[in-house]
């Protein structure tokens, strides 16, 4: 249990590093509130198996992260005026 708890802890810290990362404003805070509302969400689940598909799911969201934050930088634009 203590190997899954650390597993989720990390893929939770994975997700909100990537995603501040992102070159877009909107999508950075998005990102962010998503990622805190799902695991807040789903702190109490206990069945096992259910976990396990919530911690795939996490980590293909991560992927798309990565892929979207890839994307930003080669085609991303300046910063907003409330960035500066």
């Amino acid at each position: 249990m203590a190997s899954t708890r650390n597993q989720v802890l990390s893929l939770y810290k994975h997700l909100l590093k990537e995603g501040q990362q992102l070159s877009d404003y909107n999508f950075r805070s998005y990102a962010r509130r998503r990622v805190r509302d799902a695991f807040h969400e789903n702190k109490t689940e206990t069945d096992p198996q259910k976990i396990q598909k919530l911690i795939g799911k996490a980590v293909e969201n991560l992927d798309i992260l990565k892929r979207q934050v890839t994307v930003g930088k080669l085609y991303g634009q300046g910063k907003l005026i409330i960035e500066r």
